[in-house]
């Protein structure tokens, strides 16, 4: 039975994964393409999301191998002569037990090492993308907004760097729209500012009030563009990109560099932990709850619909806990809810299912006088 969980889990987490993962690539494929970043840029971006993408996939693929090998084995009656031989319920999850702690290992892995670690440096990629001025403007033949209300657009850029055909509206004034075009133009870096320099160009303003047009033609002109190629990441480091033990550990540095309340911190460095079990949990509740029941002509629908919402039970408590040890460091244990719940589910499922009489009306035999 450990195999064949083994091997479900394996296609489940490959097709979830594929599937999150195209979702994200999607998204990045538009902001960094858009941009004017290369294939290679991009491939890097999409492989440091992976560590987030197959956290979330890896308890959504044990749920679904535990209930895809229970009701395979079920339908071919090998659980039933198991249980004919003398094997109690509780002897019967063990396998799952078995597969649902090396589920958890490898959620371990994930939250304490490999997504702390590919968050810190996607977090950094980003902040260099930002301060990349030819990748946010040098894009020729597409126009392009760097910051809301500013669009801006060249025909093509000469070997030596010369930008052709400029064109750029700003409308973030509130009196005033300018529009500037210019035959020429180049980017001119002056000590932490980068400076637009345009050659044979015009000036349009449009005053809002009146609704009237001002032209002025100019043979050159500078225009600062350091503000439409501010970076818009935060400096320090995110309590995201720390490590468990700096979580469960935070001093003021941390707090003031990150921007976070000490017990949010500590009830994040706990909620690694909680996530870690969530694997064992989602693979116990798949079992078990298709466990409860007899043999139906209409399948095990019902019991597959009560799994899911089970889990769903399960994330609520998740969001309850989490948010009260964020909201009180006292209450650190909180975050610990949803993986005791969850076992205490399983538990009285296989209670359940070991006596299918307990909820079952018995029938008085009359003896006839």
């Amino acid at each position: 039975m450990l195999s064949q969980l083994m091997v479900l889990f394996g296609f489940f987490s490959l097709v979830l994964v594929l599937v999150y993962w195209i979702n994200r690539a999607v998204v990045l494929f538009d902001q960094l393409i858009a941009d004017g970043q290369s294939a290679g840029v991009f491939m890097e971006f999409t492989a440091l999301t992976l560590p987030a993408v197959i956290r979330l996939a890896l308890p959504l693929a044990a749920f679904a191998a535990a209930v895809y090998v229970t009701n395979r084995m079920t339908s071919d009656s090998e659980l039933t002569v198991m249980q004919a031989t003398g094997f109690s319920m509780f002897r019967l999850a063990r396998p799952v037990l078995a597969f649902g702690l090396i589920v958890a290992l490898l959620m371990s892995v994930l939250m304490h090492f490999l997504v702390p670690a590919s968050s810190a440096q996607l977090a950094l990629r980003q902040s260099e993308i930002a301060r990349n001025v030819t990748a946010r403007l040098l894009n020729p033949g597409t126009f392009i907004e760097p910051i809301p209300g500013v669009t801006f657009y060249i025909r093509d850029i000469t070997p030596g760097g010369e930008l052709l055909d400029l064109f750029m509206s700003d409308t973030r004034g509130s009196e005033d729209q300018m529009t500037y075009t210019a035959s020429r133009a180049f980017l001119v870096r002056d000590g932490d500012q980068t400076q637009l320099v345009m050659i044979d160009g015009m000036v349009q303003t449009l005053r809002r009030a009146d609704q009237r047009l001002f032209t002025t033609r100019f043979n050159d002109f500078s225009y600062n563009v350091g503000d439409l190629l501010a970076a818009t990441s935060r400096s320090g480091r995110r309590a995201s990109h720390l490590t468990t033990w700096d979580l469960l550990n935070p001093t003021p540095e941390l707090v003031a560099e990150t921007g976070t309340s000490a017990a949010r911190m500590i009830a994040d460095g706990h909620d690694r932990f909680s996530q870690s079990l969530l694997g064992t949990v989602a693979a116990l509740i798949g079992f078990a709850t298709l466990m409860v029941g007899g043999h139906s002509r209409f399948g095990v629908w019902r019991q597959i619909v009560a799994a899911i919402a089970l889990i769903v039970v399960v994330k609520a408590l998740e969001t309850a806990g989490l948010n009260a040890a964020r909201a009180n460091a006292q209450l650190w244990f909180m975050t610990y809810l949803p993986g005791i719940g969850g076992l205490m589910i399983v538990w009285c499922l296989l209670f359940w299912a070991s006596r299918p009489y307990l909820f079952k009306r018995r029938i008085r035999a009359e003896v006839p006088a």
